[in-house]
């Protein structure tokens, strides 16, 4: 029996905005990031500033860039236990996808861990950034909230590259959508078809409230937000990147089978890792297998690790131990 959920679900419109809001963190001005603009004026063309502040990224990006010492976690078909490699990829080369941090989420339960979880992945992304790590926002079916935004122009404005593979079509929630695989996975080991609401008090109507990315995740200038396959490849593809972190929710759906997600980027052919402790998934434990939330999620990052790349934690990016749910009262590791 297929667990996967199939069927779709309804998203909303974004309202159009007319401005761009303080919150987005945009550079405060020209001066700030040294382009000179009486050169763009001169020529009378948006390309040369635009290509003057992509060599600034570059150029401050490769300042800050190293090595990234990652301690990756996989599994086999036919063994039950993980195994550990090390690895170190160079930071320049890196990028960080964080997929659907919605400042919402039609499910109570979701939508408090979603919180729980912002304000320590923003602190991640602070770091990675240091690092000289690329981040792409990707908060699907709402970047038109960030219309106006440099993060949104900087993804819309990239040179398109060719793929290597199609990218996938199919749609589902407001993007492009990679399905389910059976010629290299089996079926998820949790039952998600009733969508996962795990709250137990009442499970709630799904009527998408999102409207923007949660306001506790900064966008910083040199970030890039898109929920575009074809965009999120412009963008590696200009920069030379060929390893991607994903992180966000929710690994059993959106982090999985958006069209920046894993299994895109595994065909793309990058190399890819998850950070296991800032993903949730969208599990009822009243459906098989039966067990708690967070034991049903541990199958799912399970699951991502046999059949689709190896995991790590934050602990790589912040030095610090790695994030865990105040209502995860599983033993810890």
């Amino acid at each position: 029996m297929n667990f996967s959920n199939e069927g779709p679900i309804p998203h909303n419109s974004a309202p159009e905005r007319k401005r761009v809001p303080d919150r987005f963190n945009a550079p405060a001005s020209a001066d700030a990031i040294r382009i000179p603009v009486a050169s763009c004026h001169a020529t009378g063309s948006l390309a040369v500033m635009m290509r003057w502040f992509l060599l600034f990224l570059a150029m401050s990006a490769a300042a800050s860039a190293g090595p990234l010492p990652l301690s990756l976690r996989s599994r086999t078909a036919t063994s039950p236990q993980p195994a550990e490699s090390e690895a170190t990829w160079d930071t320049a080369r890196t990028a960080i996808l964080v997929c659907d941090m919605w400042d919402d989420h039609w499910c109570r339960s979701a939508a408090r861990r979603v919180t729980e979880l912002a304000g320590p992945m923003n602190e991640m992304l602070k770091a990675a950034r240091a690092k000289g790590i690329f981040i792409i926002h990707a908060p699907s079916s709402v970047t038109d909230f960030y219309k106006d935004s440099p993060q949104r122009k900087l993804a819309q404005q990239a040179a398109s590259a060719k793929t290597p593979v199609p990218l996938a079509t199919a749609p589902r929630w407001g993007t492009a959508w990679c399905w389910t695989d059976p010629r290299r996975e089996s079926v998820l080991p949790v039952d998600d078809s009733d969508m996962g609401c795990s709250c137990t008090d009442r499970k709630c109507e799904i009527v998408p409230p999102w409207k923007r990315q949660h306001p506790l995740i900064e966008l910083k200038e040199g970030d890039a937000l898109t929920d575009d396959g074809q965009e999120t490849w412009n963008l590696l593809t200009a920069r030379g990147i060929d390893h991607v972190i994903l992180c966000g929710v929710h690994l059993n759906m959106c982090v999985l089978g958006r069209p920046f997600g894993i299994r895109q980027q595994v065909y793309l052919g990058k190399k890819v890792t998850f950070l296991r402790d800032m993903t949730d998934s969208m599990y009822n434990p009243e459906r098989p297998p039966g067990v708690d939330h967070f034991a049903g999620h541990q199958l799912i990052i399970e699951h991502v690790e046999r059949h689709w790349c190896p995991s790590t934690t934050s602990t790589a990016i912040t030095g610090k131990l790695p994030f865990r749910f105040k209502e995860d009262t599983r033993p810890a590791p």
